[in-house]
């Protein structure tokens, strides 16, 4: 007969053997970085995913040199991840984006996070069941512009 603790184990490393299938069955991106049990990956190409809602708002501004931009968003209990869309397409400006969930500071990410050069950062955030509830904080910095950087910002 096995030990309390030999059970909790064996339980413990059956949720993770499951939780790791379900997150390969819908995840094939490259994970970025492992956080407080976030997981922040590349995202998916999403364009065709009946799943999102038909109108996903959008967010659109200016940045320059050092200048910091705010917006939040409230993630409801049972959310399973979410996707941040930071989209600038002007290589030659670098832009970064910074998550603040509840219990934890995921980034700053770069162009080139989410596996290409190309003026945006496109993210997504998940956490076995399910991200944290609450305000998350998604911090846009103007890490090197010339001028000004128009960009465009999406968390679903």
């Amino acid at each position: 007969m096995l030990s309390r603790d030999t059970m909790k184990v064996h339980w413990i490393a059956l949720l993770i053997v499951i939780g790791a299938a379900l997150t390969a069955s819908t995840v094939s991106a490259q994970v970025i970085e492992m956080n407080n049990g976030y997981i922040v990956s590349t995202a998916d190409d999403i364009t065709n995913d009946t799943r999102l809602p038909t109108q996903i708002p959008l967010l659109s501004s200016i940045i320059t040199q050092g200048e910091t931009h705010t917006y939040s968003r409230y993630v409801s209990s049972g959310t399973a991840s979410m996707i941040a869309d930071l989209n600038w397409g002007d290589i030659s400006d670098s832009l970064s984006l910074t998550l603040i969930a509840p219990d934890a500071t995921l980034g700053p990410y770069y162009d080139g996070a989410d596996g290409q050069v190309d003026g945006r950062v496109f993210l997504r955030v998940s956490k076995s069941p399910s991200l944290t509830a609450g305000t998350w904080w998604n911090r846009i910095y103007g890490h090197q512009v010339t001028g000004s950087e128009d960009y465009t910002f999406n968390s679903y």
